[in-house]
């Protein structure tokens, strides 16, 4: 009879993955809808695009690094890119009201940057270490 061992899964394993996923999602409408969302934005289709496969890039490294890196590392950075997200969202809405058309470019150049950014910092962090159940998990695999 074969043994079944279960993983762990946390509510911030959970929360992590699904920040990924988000950003996933986000790059699709980014991409799909990339002229009209240009338009409403004023920022160019191509910068749409090039931030659509930002974001697509840093959600999946972001959620396949989830049993590999520490949720403290995880946390770190969602704090910190959510913290800039909500900055740049600002200071876009600051220039937007003060008339300038750089507001979403600006916005939308944080969108393509920071996940990057995130995803640099997250495969650079240590991995944490397996314990001898996850290491008897990944053999029953």
């Amino acid at each position: 009879m074969a043994q079944f061992v279960a993983s762990r899964v946390t509510r911030q394993t959970v929360g992590a993955i699904a920040d990924g996923a988000v950003k996933v999602l986000l790059a699709a409408v980014y991409i799909a809808g990339a002229a009209p969302l240009g338009r409403l934005l004023g920022t160019p289709a191509w910068l749409m695009v090039v931030s659509g496969v930002a974001l697509l890039i840093g959600g999946g490294i972001e959620i396949r690094y989830t049993r590999s890196r520490s949720m403290r590392t995880y946390t770190q950075l969602m704090i910190a890119y959510d913290s800039g997200w909500v900055l740049a969202a600002l200071a876009g809405l600051l220039m937007a009201r003060q008339g300038s058309n750089a507001g979403g470019e600006m916005w939308i150049g944080y969108q393509t940057a920071a996940p990057i950014a995130f995803a640099a910092l997250l495969i650079a962090a240590a991995p944490t270490q397996m314990t001898s159940d996850t290491h008897a998990e990944d053999a029953t695999r």
